[in-house]
């Protein structure tokens, strides 16, 4: 039987019947459940780094914190004089953008979201989730007399935080949720970058930019001539680095650059099983998640907390701008764009979640961490005392989202729970969930076979059964 002819009206009924937050596809699935791994291990390093981090600060030994992490150590001549503290927000979270720019940049062409339709709903989200705490923060800065320049720290979302959360709390949370959320934190850090490239570059240096460019021209020209060997590539970026650091723009922009560089399609001619970028993700997501990210948190997060410094949070404009931008406007944002999405592209929610669902990991997204951190020593670079309580309010906005989408979740567990084992069943034994099998023959034909074997079974208890019932009721 022939397939139907593709008309404008099928179009329309394909278009009115799709789902938002579907189950994902087998490829993407296992794609998503590798990268969530890796990230939930980091997200439990990157909180022990946190925890350590408030410790050091606040006892005894914050002398020691202060005097490792204000320490000088780099080539002067070079402009790479900098403090550890620096090197860990300007070096280390370049291999954290790197891998950002690598996954975002297999999304766009292998993943889901290379299809228009179905990049619109994480897109959309992550622009609504950080144009709405950056209007929060901004009602709450011009209401109470604050400084403006904090606006974009609340728009970040912490994918490695969100996940090992979600690693406590969420352990049955479906798949396609999941997703939602480690795509939405791509987008969102390509977007976070893009921020911190136009509005903290301050004064330009055109040769060191010239530069930059130069050198990312010439990686861009190895890889596609197809040149091997990380003893080329690892130096040259080392050199793209520097010079994009000294040319004035944040040097993160570089690995963000060089990651969506990086081929992310497979050539089934030539027998690759996994693409470059595939293959230096898996190399380099370990480095990141466990080394860089922690590495941030224990020289950035080790802030004075105290009763007096909780109170000031809530009552200084710069500080409860952010904190509301993180729970509220984060949580609003997505939720809000995700439901005009689906509204306005006549797409319905999955039968299997609810709109409370697409809640709960909105709030889980106003875990801002690691890049909020980053914008508010940034924005607020001139005034040490200010850039510490706004650490303390990402802190604390970063708890309260967390215990917030922490009570959403676990009031869902149930259902979730079902969804997961039902995502997860194999009883073929083929290695492939059975949901993905079903207009598979081979699959039926299996399951057959099965239920044959379990019915000759259940027959011969049955007929031991009513043997020992006939033995019992003749004469003794």
């Amino acid at each position: 039987m022939s397939a139907p002819t593709p008309t404008p009206d099928n179009d329309r009924q394909a278009a009115k019947n799709r789902k938002v937050l579907a189950r994902l596809s087998l490829p993407e699935r296992t794609f998503v459940a590798d990268a969530l791994r890796t990230e939930t291990v980091g997200g439990v390093l990157l909180l022990i780094a946190a925890v350590a981090a408030l410790i050091w600060a606040n006892t005894p030994l914050r002398e020691s914190y202060e005097s490792v992490r204000d320490f000088h150590l780099g080539p002067a001549a070079l402009g790479l004089d900098l403090s550890v503290e620096h090197w860990a927000a300007d070096g280390l979270l370049a291999v954290f953008f790197f891998v950002a720019g690598i996954e975002l940049k297999r999304e766009l062409v292998a993943g889901d979201l290379r299809d228009p339709r179905a990049a619109a709903l994480p897109v959309v989200a992550a622009l609504c989730g950080m144009v709405m705490p950056a209007l929060v923060y901004t009602l709450v800065g011009v209401t109470g007399g604050g400084s403006l320049a904090g606006w974009a720290v609340p728009t970040a979302t912490d994918i490695a935080f969100a996940l090992a959360v979600l690693a406590v709390l969420g352990t049955s949370l479906p798949s396609a949720l999941r997703a939602f959320l480690l795509t939405l934190a791509v987008v969102d850090d390509l977007l976070a970058i893009l921020i911190i490239a136009v509005f903290f570059t301050d004064d330009l240096n055109f040769a060191a930019l010239g530069g930059a460019v130069a050198g990312l021209a010439v990686f861009w020209l190895l890889l596609r001539k197809g040149v091997r060997g990380w003893y080329v590539y690892v130096p040259l970026a080392l050199v793209v680095w520097g010079l994009m650091y000294n040319s004035g723009i944040h040097a993160t922009v570089a690995g963000v650059a060089m990651g969506l560089m990086l081929r992310c399609t497979t050539r089934v001619d030539e027998g690759e099983e996994h693409s470059p970028g595939e293959r230096v993700e898996h190399l380099v997501r370990p480095l990141s998640a466990g080394l860089a990210v922690p590495l941030f948190a224990l020289f950035s997060a080790g802030v004075a907390v105290s009763g007096g410094a909780l109170g000031d949070v809530f009552t200084q404009p710069e500080t409860l701008g952010v904190v509301l931008g993180l729970v509220v406007g984060k949580a609003l944002g997505i939720f809000g764009g995700t439901w005009l999405t689906a509204r306005f592209t006549s797409a319905s929610l999955s039968d299997d979640l609810a709109w409370p669902d697409v809640f709960a990991v909105a709030s889980l997204a106003g875990i801002g961490f690691t890049v909020s951190l980053l914008i508010g020593e940034l924005a607020f670079a001139d005034d040490p005392a200010l850039s510490d309580g706004v650490k303390a309010a990402v802190l604390t906005g970063s708890l309260i989202a967390t215990v917030l989408s922490g009570v959403l979740l676990k009031m869902r567990n149930a259902r979730y729970r079902k969804l997961w084992e039902d995502e997860e069943r194999d009883e073929d034994l083929s290695g492939v969930p059975d949901v993905y099998e079903q207009d598979d023959p081979a699959y039926h034909l299996r399951m057959a076979e099965i239920y044959e074997r379990k019915a000759a079974e259940h027959r011969r208890l049955a007929e031991v059964t009513g043997g020992a019932g006939v033995e019992h009721d003749g004469p003794a």
